[in-house]
């Protein structure tokens, strides 16, 4: 999945109280403050898929392995706590959805419609300009493609990472390159038009050549969207214990050299820098992810999924089993709660 600011991370979880959970507000906020959490639609929606076929080393977002067992009543789940008892449905007016992990695409036909018809039931999506799908490469099919058309998705997010065998296989990738590519055609068969390639460098071993290669095969396939995520060591994850050993190393200045050249390489080819790690050809920006950098409100739907509303920020607990025995049973699964400052 991408590096990008999908908001979800790990938490401890402690008691909530939140406007958006099914509990008494807190009466912390000023009257100003307090109508306008009342009276605002919330035009933002992030939903969090946490399924992986594979535990990608390096990854700290919240993850864990399929297991088909689990994912029909996870969706409900996904349903249930967006709607709300509908009280929430009623605020809510989307004109981005992020569907994020994890790996979306991992889940069956079934379960990706049972997603649509909840969406398409009970929002009001007619304000939305960009819902978009984190897909992984091999996870794609032309019929789980032609589903997303359906589902009203427009913008993919391809997690391709590298299109170098050796180092895919050092991140713990599934795929291989030409699965990447097979993907990438698949989705524009079906008739996506904004489609994002995800990108790292800054890897153990990654020299300037392999980087470059892997920025013209991109520039290449001519995506609307391309990031750049320079790999970064996270807390809990294999690729930190073994920084850490010594086993993996980073070298800063090899870092720069490589971003420059990514920048060089992207603006050439037409693609603008419009944050540090994304380029977009003109009219191409991530919508929802502006959002964030604005500070615009958000709900974020699913376990360890972050919401941001006025000055109330909170987060669900990271546990897809409980959080889909939370909501289910008609309880909240909100686990942490700040209140912010300007």
């Amino acid at each position: 999945m991408s590096n990008g600011a999908n908001h979800n991370t790990s938490a401890t979880p402690t008691d909530f109280v939140g406007s958006f959970c099914e509990t008494p507000v807190q009466e912390t906020a000023s009257d100003t403050d307090a109508l306008q959490f009342k009276l605002s639609p919330i035009q933002h929606i992030y939903v969090h898929i946490p399924f992986c076929a594979r535990i990608c080393p390096y990854c700290a977002f919240y993850k864990d392995l399929l297991d088909r067992s689990q994912t029909s009543r996870f969706c409900e789940a996904l349903v249930r706590e967006l709607v709300g008892r509908d009280r929430r449905a009623r605020r809510l007016r989307p004109s981005t959805i992020y569907f994020g992990g994890g790996t979306p695409t991992v889940l069956n036909i079934a379960q990706l419609e049972l997603l649509r018809c909840g969406f398409h039931e009970k929002l009001d999506l007619s304000e939305l300009v960009e819902w978009t799908v984190e897909a992984n490469p091999g996870s794609v099919s032309a019929r789980k493609a032609a589903v997303l058309k359906k589902f009203g998705v427009n913008r993919i997010s391809l997690g391709v990472q590298s299109w170098d065998g050796q180092l895919l296989e050092l991140l713990g990738r599934e795929h291989n390159a030409q699965q990447a590519e097979e993907s990438f055609r698949i989705l524009r068969t079906a008739g996506f038009t904004n489609i994002n390639i995800d990108l790292m460098f800054g890897l153990p071993g990654q020299t300037a050549i392999q980087w470059r290669a892997s920025l013209e095969k991109t520039v290449a396939l001519q995506p609307e969207h391309i990031s750049t995520y320079c790999l970064t060591y996270e807390e809990d994850t294999e690729f930190f214990l073994r920084h850490a050993k010594g086993e993996l190393r980073h070298d800063e200045d090899v870092e720069a050299e490589l971003f420059e050249m990514t920048m060089a390489i992207l603006e050439n080819a037409g693609y603008e820098q419009y944050e540090i790690s994304n380029y977009a050809r003109p009219g191409f920006e991530s919508v929802h992810n502006r959002a964030y950098w604005l500070g615009e409100d958000y709900l974020g739907i699913g376990p360890s999924a972050v919401s941001t509303i006025g000055m109330r920020r909170w987060q669900n607990l990271c546990d897809y089993r409980a959080y889909s025995d939370r909501v289910l049973s008609d309880q909240s699964p909100c686990a942490t709660i700040e209140n912010l400052t300007d």
